[in-house]
Formats: C-alpha cells, sequence, structure tokens
C-alpha cells in the first residue's frame, strides 16, 4: 500500500496516509469515527464500533493502525494538520476575522486533544512537530491582526494557545455556553477597532 510519509513541514504518525483514493477514504472515515467515539467514551473507545461507523471491518482498521496509540496519533495529527490548512485559507479575509476564524478552528482541535491526549507520548518527535506546525500555522495570523490594529500587541501566541486549551478544557453546559464563554475570550484579545471581527468571525 503506497502511503504519503509526511514531511519536516508536516508531522506524521505512527501510520502515514494512503496515497490510492480507495484506501484513503477509507483512513479518513476512520479517523473520523475514531475522533467522534474517543470524544465520547474516551482513548478506551471501542474499536468495533469505530470499524462499524466507518463502514469497514475490523480487519480494515487494523490493517490501517496495527495497535490503539497509532489510530489515537493519527487523529490528533489529522485534526493539527486541518488547522494549519484552515489558516492557509485564510489570507485573503480581513485580519482579525481570519484570527477569529481561527481561533474558533483552534477550540475544535483543542477539544480534540482533550479527548485522546492520555493516549499520546507527549515527548515524542510527532507530538514536538505538531505544536511547531500550530505555532507556524498560528503566529503569523495573531501578528497580522496586531499590525492591523485588530488585537492587543501586549499578547503573544503562547498566551493565545493557553487561553484556548482552557477554554476547551472546561465542562460547558452546551455548546451556547461554550460560544459565550469563547466571545469573551476573544474580546480580551481584540483592541476596541477589532471587536465586531474577533467576536464574530465566521467564514463568508
Amino acid at each position: 500500500m503506497e502511503t504519503d510519509p509526511g514531511t519536516a513541514e508536516t508531522p506524521r504518525g505512527a501510520v502515514p496516509r494512503p496515497l490510492r483514493a480507495g484506501s484513503r477514504q477509507k483512513f479518513d472515515a476512520l479517523i473520523a469515527a475514531a475522533r467522534d467515539v474517543f470524544a465520547g467514551d474516551g482513548v478506551h473507545g471501542s474499536l468495533e464500533e469505530i470499524a462499524r461507523r466507518a463502514g469497514v471491518g475490523i480487519g480494515t482498521l487494523y490493517r490501517n493502525f496495527p495497535t490503539r496509540q497509532a489510530l489515537l496519533e493519527a487523529v490528533y495529527v489529522d485534526e493539527v494538520e486541518a488547522l494549519a490548512r484552515v489558516a492557509d485559507e485564510l489570507g485573503g479575509l480581513d485580519p482579525g476575522e481570519s484570527l477569529a476564524i481561527w481561533l474558533r478552528q483552534f477550540v475544535g482541535y483543542a477539544t480534540t486533544k482533550r479527548a485522546v491526549v492520555e493516549g499520546l507520548n507527549l515527548d515524542s518527535p510527532m507530538f514536538g512537530a505538531c505544536i511547531a506546525l500550530i505555532h507556524r500555522a498560528g503566529e503569523p495570523l495573531l501578528k497580522a491582526a496586531q499590525d492591523a490594529g485588530k488585537a492587543r500587541d501586549d499578547v503573544d501566541f503562547e498566551d493565545v494557545r493557553l487561553l484556548i486549551n482552557g477554554i476547551a478544557s472546561s465542562n460547558f453546559a452546551d455548546d451556547a455556553q461554550r460560544d459565550r464563554v469563547l466571545g469573551m475570550a476573544l474580546d480580551g484579545i481584540k483592541t476596541p477597532s477589532g471587536r465586531s471581527h474577533l467576536r464574530d468571525g465566521k467564514h463568508h
């Protein structure tokens, strides 16, 4: 099975992504199903249930992910790479809006990390490469918003990362409450001129 080994700019877990379309589709379906199962049941969620939701047999799951940790790493890497892709797609928008959209995506990443972190080796090169990629994606967005006067210039990206991780690690009554808290956090990053973009940033 042909696979994509990744690059220095693209972290890879224990299992590379298949290159062939059919195999890649099954691989991606397994990651999506695993994300949902791990989010609901923790890192010990049923692998059989993951295979069922992905519409494949358990043998296909094990051919792609020989161990549970390999699957956990793949879920985490997939979320990090999605975060980086969103950053790349936001170049043409208002800097304040771009930052707000990306930070909302960051909450999704941090929520996934919370679900799978128990099964990750936080000292591994893979995890370090993922954190580096997150910084490469987010720091330019924050700087652009600061240069445009839409974000406070006395915060750095690590401040923002810790803030969003704190939100994602909290237990909210519902999504509406989480969004209100995120809105307050975004207000804390903004300047007065950037308020509307940072609070309401959405794709158009």
